[in-house]
């Protein structure tokens, strides 16, 4: 028996697989976790005592950074929200809303738009390089952008979040080719793809350490993403950021305004109008929302 202390690395139906300095062992929870409603997530560093031959329980989870409720992943520095050029086309909101929860978790928020060898992706390039987020675009296929993106994983803990059918698995193929990670086709019929990665793991890219996230479906993004107060809310668009009080009206919730500064923004073509949707329709989400509901 020996007490080792590593990171979870994948978690899968109750069993987490934790690297240590001198290999990987798979261990389970303590009933104590679970009776404080706290459960290791893939990125958590740990204490683990090793009772047998790479078996063993997980004691202690150290301080997190920060924690993703959906993908369930903690300490991240990055988030790279990979969406595809087409087949399946953008869904913006979607997107808007993990840029805005990476922010609001302290995280960078990194796009990576895929299948850029089926059409132009100059259209969604424009939306986002307003707002301060780094935006990527790339072709699996034919190899084009790859190496831009090789440039993100400096060491850093990256997660790779989208909808299902996009390609994440596909990109880290393009990244790691010894990876092997299982693809599909996008279904014609459902215009979306299967589930091909089924739990949250962290393979290694150059001196980075990459999760891939099981794909979701876009009528999941109700019920997928972290809350976000609707005070908090306009400071997880880092676009509307220099803008922010200079709004006529002290409490402006940059929505329908008079005198909005964020809204004479669009006007003036420093904020795209699709940004300015998705947090209106966030805000609507939350605006009639109180403390107490979260309990």
């Amino acid at each position: 028996m020996k007490t080792v202390e590593g990171r979870i690395i994948k978690s899968i139906s109750g069993f987490y697989d934790v690297e240590a300095a001198d290999g990987v062992y798979t261990c389970k929870c303590k009933g104590s976790f679970r009776n404080k409603s706290i459960s290791p997530l893939v990125g958590d560093f740990v204490t683990a005592q090793i009772d047998g031959e790479n078996v063993g329980s997980v004691l202690h989870i150290h301080e997190r950074r920060n924690e993703l409720r959906r993908p369930p992943v903690s300490n991240v520095d990055k988030l790279i929200i990979v969406s595809a050029a087409a087949e399946p086309k953008p869904n913006l909101f979607v997107i808007d809303k993990m840029t805005a929860i990476a922010v609001h978790n302290g995280i960078q928020p990194v796009l990576v738009f895929t299948k850029a060898d089926l059409c132009d992706c100059s259209e969604y390039t424009a939306i986002y390089q307003k707002s301060e987020i780094p935006v990527f675009c790339c072709s699996a296929l034919t190899g084009d952008g790859i190496e831009e993106i090789r440039a993100l994983f400096d060491g850093s803990l990256c997660v790779l979040t989208g909808n299902t059918g996009v390609g994440k698995s596909s990109l880290l193929n393009a990244l790691e080719p010894t990876l092997q990670l299982e693809t599909s086709a996008i279904s014609k019929k459902l215009g979306r793809g299967k589930h091909t990665t089924r739990c949250v793991t962290l393979h290694k890219i150059e001196k980075s350490s990459v999760a891939d996230t099981p794909g979701f479906s876009s009528v999941e993004v109700s019920d997928r993403f972290d809350f976000i107060p609707k005070e908090d809310l306009e400071n997880c668009f880092p676009e509307f950021t220099q803008f922010l009080g200079n709004c006529r009206f002290t409490g402006c919730a940059h929505v329908k305004d008079k005198g909005c500064a964020v809204l004479q923004a669009i006007t003036d073509g420093a904020v795209a109008k699709s940004r300015h949707e998705s947090y209106c329709a966030m805000y609507e989400e939350v605006k009639d929302f109180k403390e107490w509901d979260k309990k």
